[in-house]
């Protein structure tokens, strides 16, 4: 498969996966920063080889053959990032720019010795689910972003989803990594910011920021 069908099966993919999810051609397009044109060529495209389903005017879809190849990109993908995590101690963004292309370079063989080697990791340091060598992927469901998050109550940092660089210097400044434990001090919602609390500091994050962190619940405990 070439790198422009595969970022197109990973970006229909990727978009099905979120909250009121648009895969629409339009959009599709946008995002890797196509026309339209040439996404509907694509999808026509993809559509013969049985890797989406395509309907003029309705929303993109993934076949099950699509998905098993979307999921095998994501998997190469997270691996490298976890790789070049551990071993070359690359940032978040910088793994991330890193994999973007090496996901597409990478055999089959070359993704397992990669995962044998790191102890076949469930998620990768951004907190994403690494799909297995068969296709199974189990996504995370009982996490919020921190801007749903409820007031007075602590959380786990479980996941960093942004590929920008901005984004990833900022929380690194602020130690806002996976794992960490922080509180809801506050929700603003008539302004769309959210006051944390974080190694006994508080920090208020704009929603350009809280959507794009996620969160579990750990206590029910208020703030006193």
């Amino acid at each position: 498969m070439t790198i422009s069908i595969e970022n197109f099966i990973k970006t229909i993919y990727k978009q099905d996966l979120l909250l009121h999810g648009d895969t629409k051609l339009s959009t599709i397009a946008a995002l890797l920063s196509i026309t339209n044109a040439a996404a509907t060529d694509m999808a026509r495209k993809l559509a013969s080889k049985n890797l989406v389903n395509y309907t003029k005017y309705k929303p993109i879809t993934l076949t099950s053959t699509g998905r098993k190849l979307a999921l095998k990109v994501i998997r190469k993908h997270r691996l490298w990032e976890s790789f070049l995590y551990k071993t070359l101690n690359l940032s978040l963004h910088e793994i991330h720019r890193e994999a973007e292309y090496l996901e597409h370079l990478t055999s089959d063989f070359l993704a397992d010795k990669i995962a044998q080697y790191l102890d076949n990791p469930m998620v990768d340091p951004h907190g994403d689910p690494i799909p297995g060598k068969n296709g199974n992927i189990e996504e995370v469901t009982n996490q919020v972003l921190i801007s749903d998050a409820e007031t007075g109550k602590k959380y786990n940092i479980t996941r960093l989803a942004s590929s920008n660089k901005d984004f990833y210097e900022f929380c690194e400044s602020n130690n806002i990594d996976i794992g960490v434990e922080i509180t809801i001090e506050k929700q603003f919602e008539s302004n769309h910011m959210t006051a944390i609390k974080i190694n006994n500091h508080t920090l208020v994050l704009n929603d350009l920021f809280a959507n794009n962190i996620f969160v579990n619940q750990v206590s029910k405990n208020l703030v006193v």
